[in-house]
């Protein structure tokens, strides 16, 4: 009779740990892999080549793979040369926020890969909604890649759920011909109601509307006390009658100079900046968010072998570093990195100093599925601009 051995279960917490005695040289690779339970996915630690597709799995990858993602997230080259090299078409899909993306999910949506926040992780695991990804069909993620921190959020119970695309922060984008710099979450809620009056967007997605409108009046991003909330709607309502929009895809406004301000993610700052140097972008001195997506696969996914070969695709350095020159996110793979010219990174709106980040707040899982918040902003968006 053969033994069965159970695969450990591993908190995030311990398997961070583990990883960094490792790296250190406290321990070895074989009790590594012991502790953790993950003995299948030794070839990450050495001898693995970078491969574009996965090749530990023959399952044919099929005709199409669909892919949920934020807006202005991805170069289209990427998915036109997957498509060329494997024959699979990929289906993309804009979403706007990572309750909008769960509430799809659990309403039957099938995408086969998605992109949530570090936060919104637990939620999915915890409900059963993601699947484990199946590191042999990842060559080219490679554990040594990353910090810890980028690692942590996507694992649970010793198995990977998620592995880091990039990072970034949530700020203000204002165009410098017709405001003045905008420092402040405060500042940002008083000139929506001056100046800007008829010119500002506001994020459609609670997490960030409401957490700009929380800080402004000096509370908490994450704060869940009914008082400040009631504080933060109070705001919210003021300033609705003054919104141009409440919308998450806000770059085209911004671009033709329709809008003047909006809530931004420095990923889109950055193309922004880039293309009308004209758009500047502030990280709010009182407060605010960082952040770091992932890739995901749920278990409603249709095409498994595909959703995995066209991560690993994106995983690639190369293309990652290719797609980084097009989206503008912080980097968190230490390889695409090396790779990008010196003034990328130097760049403060991709890479701001530490000085800049002390203020912010990474998003809490708690918050996302919180009903208050939901019911606020949900009569956030139905109240009459």
């Amino acid at each position: 009779m053969v033994k069965q051995t159970k695969t450990p279960d591993i908190t995030a917490q311990r398997f961070v740990a583990e990883f960094m005695r490792l790296k250190r040289g406290s321990v070895t690779r074989r009790h590594f892999l012991a502790v953790t339970g993950l003995g299948a996915a030794a070839l990450l630690f050495g001898g693995a080549r970078r491969t574009s597709v996965a090749t530990s799995e023959s399952a044919p990858l099929g005709k199409k793979v669909s892919l949920a993602t934020w807006p202005n997230y991805h170069d289209p080259q990427t998915f036109e040369d997957f498509t060329a090299r494997y024959g699979v078409e990929v289906d993309v899909s804009i979403i706007g926020s990572n309750e909008g993306t769960f509430k799809a999910l659990e309403s039957g949506r099938d995408w086969d890969i998605i992109v949530p926040t570090q936060y919104a992780i637990a939620p999915y695991v915890q409900r059963g909604m993601l699947i484990p990804l199946d590191l042999r069909q990842l060559p080219n993620f490679d554990l040594r890649a990353h910090s810890d921190r980028f690692l942590r959020p996507g694992v649970k119970a010793g198995a990977f759920y998620a592995v880091p695309k990039n990072a970034g922060t949530s700020g203000i984008a204002y165009n410098t011909r017709h405001l003045d710099p905008v420092t402040s979450w405060r500042g940002f809620f008083d000139r929506a109601m001056a100046e800007a009056s008829g010119r500002t967007i506001v994020h459609d997605y609670q997490l960030t509307a409401i957490g700009g409108a929380l800080v402004a009046l000096g509370h908490r991003f994450n704060s869940l006390d009914t008082t400040e909330l009631a504080r933060a709607e109070e705001l919210l309502m003021q300033v609705r009658p003054h919104l141009q929009a409440i919308d998450s895809d806000y770059q085209p406004a911004m671009r033709t100079g329709e809008a003047w301000m909006t809530m931004c993610w420095s990923n889109d700052a950055s193309q922004m900046h880039r293309d009308v140097p004209e758009i500047a972008y502030e990280i709010a001195t009182d407060g605010g968010e960082i952040w770091t997506d992932y890739y995901a696969i749920p278990t409603s996914a249709r095409n498994r072998p595909a959703a995995h070969a066209l991560i690993n695709h994106l995983l690639h350095p190369d293309i990652a570093a290719r797609e980084h020159l097009v989206h503008g996110g912080t980097v968190t793979d230490k390889r695409v990195r090396a790779l990008l010219p010196e003034e990328i990174l130097a760049d403060d709106i991709i890479h701001p100093g530490k000085a800049k980040l002390t203020a912010l707040e990474f998003g809490l899982a708690v918050v996302m599925t919180d009903p208050t918040r939901a019911e606020i902003m949900n009569r956030f968006r139905a109240a009459r601009g």
